[in-house]
């Protein structure tokens, strides 16, 4: 089931528009058609950053061998294949384990006592150097797509589309330089869309440009695709949401971890599968902004069980592992949409002959517990809230298949990137380019040590 591409609304301030608040406009359809050819090669490489929201490494099946930790769960086919084609980075980690200060790492090369942005309520200021702007800057066609949540208008995209604060799955508002669009169906699926339609677009100018006598090639362009999801609520797409019904996911080794021999804060958390987990996270009440198609379709799928949970009664050890099945089973289905639209990001470079002269890098915010220690959710300096998936695929540079065991640093995103596209970085940039790994050499004196840094204390969780 694909989304119905909607309609305009009224601009507001960006300013406003980008705090978390949600609009209802009158919807129509749009259709979009790609009838254009393959834009001959240009020498700097496309680059497509694909951003996923708190997708923990041991939830993609590529990294199973690699790490010592965490349930097996169910396949990652597209992810997988990525992976297979590219460098997979097992020891990549990043500075802040929670979405702003991580996304404005990323972006700046810096941490967050550095960039301004330290926890979820500090904006990412407009004059900050990103590489995004860098690149936009030589010569390069920008454009960003899904969550921003960086409280400010997003600087160096010629174009962007994004959500307002952490977006709903369903139904989703984007809002542009210009305009304020909703649209109606999954927020994945609508984002990964947009971007497919602007690359689409990107294309087509391109030849046109080439046939009215301009320049024989088009610029290489950036696309930031930044998926909401499997953020918190969790929330399945109608394509994913009866995936494992009858599948019960192994707990993780540490499920029942009581704590007594880690550090003292590991007792004051609010973060636990046995407590601190809402009826809405648990799927007891619906989403408050679906269609009616929407809530028949998810009624199907939740009803009979939360019926069957309601007549039990469950309690104690009982009640832990019934809301760890309901938990994880909702994560993986919505991680399953990322990995779906993942894998048509990468039919269409290659249906659209553009998959050789692209990068493509998958990544993650950050890392999340998936039951470890009884947890969910992320912010705590252990590895799998620390840990973010890292797949990088250059053709004709990265060898397929290869894996990366070099301490990595989401820090160091924006020098790589940079040096991909041949563009030299700000001098405050704090990271290091991941290039010569990718290209299969770790210099001497590369990293033995990573640090991480946390200031939303006390606060959520």
């Amino acid at each position: 089931m694909r989304p119905s591409i909607a309609t305009r609304g009224i601009v507001a301030p960006l300013s406003l528009l980008l705090q978390p608040r949600w609009s209802r406009v009158v919807l129509t359809s749009l259709v979009l058609v790609w009838t254009g050819s393959p834009a001959a090669a240009q020498s700097r490489p496309n680059i497509v950053f694909l951003l996923s929201d708190d997708h923990a490494a041991h939830a993609i099946s590529a990294y199973r061998p690699h790490l010592r930790y965490g349930a097996r769960l169910p396949d990652t086919p597209r992810l997988d294949g990525l992976a297979a084609s590219g460098m997979l980075f097992v020891d990549a980690f990043v500075t802040n384990s929670i979405c702003a200060p991580s996304r404005a790492t990323v972006l700046t090369g810096q941490y967050g006592h550095l960039n301004g942005v330290m926890t979820n309520r500090e904006a990412l200021h407009p004059s900050s150097v990103t590489f995004p702007l860098l690149l936009r800057d030589a010569g390069y066609e920008t454009a960003l797509f899904g969550k921003w949540h960086l409280r400010s208008e997003p600087a160096g995209f010629e174009h962007f589309e994004v959500l307002a604060g952490q977006g709903p799955y369903y139904n989703p508002t984007l809002i542009s330089h210009s305009d304020t669009v909703a649209y109606i169906g999954y927020g994945p699926d609508i984002i990964t869309e947009r971007a497919l339609a602007w690359m689409r677009e990107h294309a087509a100018a391109a030849d046109d440009r080439h046939r009215a006598g301009g320049p024989a090639g088009p610029r290489p362009f950036l696309v930031m695709l930044q998926f909401n999801a499997p953020h918190r609520y969790w929330d399945p797409g109608p394509e994913q949401v009866m995936l494992f019904r009858d599948t019960v996911i192994a707990e993780p080794a540490t499920f029942h971890d009581d704590g007594a021999r880690r550090a003292s804060g590991f007792g004051s958390q609010e973060m636990t599968i046995a407590l601190d987990l809402f009826d809405r996270d648990l799927k007891l009440t619906p989403p408050d902004n679906l269609t009616p198609a929407q809530l028949a379709l998810w009624d199907a799928a939740y009803e009979a069980e939360n019926t069957a949970f309601r007549e039990a009664a469950l309690e104690g050890e009982a009640l832990h592992r019934w809301k760890y099945q309901r938990y994880i089973g909702d994560y993986l289905r919505a991680a399953m949409a990322v990995d779906a639209n993942v894998g048509r990001v990468l039919d269409f470079l290659r249906d659209a002959g553009l998959d050789e002269n692209t990068v493509v890098v998958y990544a993650s915010d950050q890392g999340f517990f998936l039951g470890d220690h009884g947890f969910f959710d992320k912010r705590w300096m252990y590895e799998e809230s620390l840990r973010t998936p890292l797949i990088v695929r250059w053709p004709g540079v990265v060898a397929p298949g290869s894996v990366n065991t070099d301490l990595v640093m989401n820090l160091d995103l924006a020098q790589t990137l940079l040096e991909i596209g041949r563009v030299t970085p700000a001098a405050a940039m704090q990271g290091r380019s991941l290039v010569p790994l990718l290209r299969g050499h770790t210099p001497a004196d590369w990293r033995d040590a990573i640090y991480y840094q946390f200031f939303e204390y006390p606060d959520w969780h």
